[in-house]
């Protein structure tokens, strides 16, 4: 005699239902993330590539935004010696102006205006922190407020730096040192100002002493704004390659995000794809087990 049961066969396609379900909401839970897995186990293999590329990116967007931020303290560097520069070639005109002329009104104040351009540069800070001050920051890096403190055979010290440079990490071994301090932009031009300071007031006609004065002043401003163009020469280089690794950085950043997506991030287009299936088949597995449910032995008898 035939056996006839449905209840078998019900749970078989209740089974089905439930596999549709969950591969219909496994795909919804997709589609709201953008990802297609939940966390990095359900990755697999994938996962420790994933681990180890969003360690490597993080490093680099730490060394990009190190280099980037270290170019703009290089830009502050580079605008401050070159107000030197340019305050220490107008002086250097103006002297050779006066010997030329045999004429020197208004001099000191030039002088004087020089010296508060050298001060105010050498002086700048960034956030509260003197920018030439090496590893000394409670105080100014130039200490003399105006020329006349620079007069006199035993001047008082006029640099308050260290010899400590500042250093930046910005690539895999890469230990770039950039700073700067204030007695290697200002040693040399400040034996001009104090020159200039030892040569007294200075009349609408310079003394012979003066004009001797400020033709050797003219030399050691000769030597100063040498050194002075090598510290920058020196600061545009280190500019150049920081912008060079920051570039670096910024790239293997993009290439290690893009293996990242391509591991993690869902193809929304297939996900709206797999949707419509899974819906389709998930309606079909309800339509039987509702034909299912409606069978009873007296359809089977008839």
């Amino acid at each position: 005699m035939n056996r006839v049961a449905t209840i078998p066969l019900q749970r078989i396609i209740s089974g089905g239902i439930q596999r549709a379900q969950q591969q219909l909401s496994t795909t919804q839970v997709q589609l709201a993330t953008g990802k297609k897995a939940p966390d990095f186990a359900a990755l697999g293999t994938d996962g420790v590539r994933n681990l180890s590329a969003h360690s490597l990116a993080a490093r680099q967007k730490a060394y990009n935004e190190v280099a980037t931020k270290l170019g703009t303290t290089l830009s502050l560097y580079d605008a401050h010696i070159g107000n030197v520069d340019s305050a220490a070639s107008t002086l250097r005109e103006q002297l050779l102006g006066a010997i030329g002329t045999g004429q020197s009104a208004g001099l000191d104040s030039s002088f004087a205006t020089a010296f508060g351009q050298l001060r105010a540069a050498l002086n700048a800070t960034v956030d509260g922190v003197p920018l030439f001050g090496g590893s000394q920051t409670g105080q100014d890096a130039f200490i003399p407020t105006k020329l006349g403190d620079l007069a006199g055979p035993s001047p008082a010290p006029a640099f308050a730096n260290d010899d400590v440079l500042a250093t930046a990490r910005i690539g895999d071994g890469v230990d770039l040192q950039y700073g700067i301090t204030a007695s290697q932009v200002g040693t040399k031009l400040l034996a001009a100002f104090k020159t200039l300071a030892d040569a007294g007031p200075v009349g609408a006609v310079p003394t012979a002493a003066q004009t001797a004065a400020f033709t050797k002043a003219v030399g050691e401003i000769d030597a100063g704004l040498a050194s002075v163009r090598s510290v920058g020469g020196d600061n545009g280089r280190r500019q150049a390659q920081a912008e060079t690794l920051a570039t670096r950085a910024s790239e293997r950043g993009d290439l290690l995000a893009a293996i990242i997506s391509t591991n993690e991030d869902a193809d929304l287009g297939q996900i709206a794809i797999d949707i419509a299936q899974r819906e389709m088949v998930l309606k079909a597995s309800y339509s039987v087990f509702s034909q299912l449910a409606g069978l009873n032995l007296g359809d089977y008898l008839r």
